[in-house]
């Protein structure tokens, strides 16, 4: 019986702070509930439907979201890190304004099919699931500037990445390791970043076009199976180095 009050107790002290969170959440449009330990969406955010632009649950213990969560019609900015969360509902696939998604240390295995129609899209972190294949989806979405996969099963980067629009692409630790990476790599008309550190990546998996022709003008390939004055020794380095200093002076 101890156990059974206890939690109940746990369970109204959680509904208190949703309440509070949502008084301040309907004057702010932004609501957030972190390391609560919730186990369930709140329910009681149907109320903020209309005009929630920002939701943080980051760092509870979600494994589902309700179909609800694509009816949060003006949602901008949307984190979820670090919770159970194994799918995603095809719902989400309808916040047509959502301009961050942050899913980092999750338990995804894939993205829904129509996660292109998150048309908005501008910066996606999905470092620490379970992805074991490059989501293509992402290559549909026009607007986006940066795409987190570190840490994922990743293997192959497939054909298909020619057409991502992001300007950063990190691909950093990921398991076992990324075999095979497409030379369309290089086509990608607006990546600028490219992190492919701590990948047992053999530089023949490289593609040399990255250095030679692309826009790529920070390639981030410590930790991998060779030294980087072999990197500096590949045909077309020299044109990389011009890009890299570009850029460098350009934020200096």
């Amino acid at each position: 019986p101890q156990a059974h009050t206890e939690t109940q107790g746990k369970h109204r002290m959680g509904n208190k702070a949703v309440k509070a969170h949502i008084d301040t959440a309907q004057k702010t449009g932004v609501f957030q509930l972190t390391g609560k330990g919730l186990t369930e969406f709140p329910d009681d955010l149907q109320c903020l439907l209309g005009n929630l632009r920002t939701m943080d649950l980051s760092n509870n213990k979600l494994e589902t979201l309700p179909p609800l969560i694509g009816d949060f019609s003006s949602m901008k900015n949307l984190a979820l890190n670090n919770n159970k969360l194994r799918e995603l509902p095809v719902e989400i696939c309808k916040l047509k304004k959502l301009e961050i998604l942050y899913m980092n240390g999750n338990n995804l295995t894939r993205l829904p099919a129509d996660f292109s129609k998150l048309s908005s899209l501008k910066t996606v972190g999905l470092s620490g699931n379970q992805l074991r294949e490059f989501p293509v989806q992402l290559c549909n979405l026009q607007h986006l500037d940066m795409v987190d996969l570190s840490r994922n099963k990743i293997q192959v980067v497939p054909d298909e990445v020619g057409r991502l629009q992001a300007v950063e692409l990190n691909l950093n630790q990921t398991l076992p390791q990324i075999s095979q990476i497409s030379l369309n790599v290089s086509r990608c008309p607006r990546l600028k970043v490219l992190r492919l550190e701590e990948n047992c990546l053999d530089i023949a998996k490289l593609p040399k076009t990255i250095l030679s022709d692309s826009k790529v003008a920070l390639l981030a390939v410590e930790g991998n199976l060779f030294e980087m004055k072999m990197l500096q020794d590949l045909e077309g380095y020299d044109k990389y180095m011009e890009r890299y200093t570009a850029t460098k002076k350009k934020f200096a």
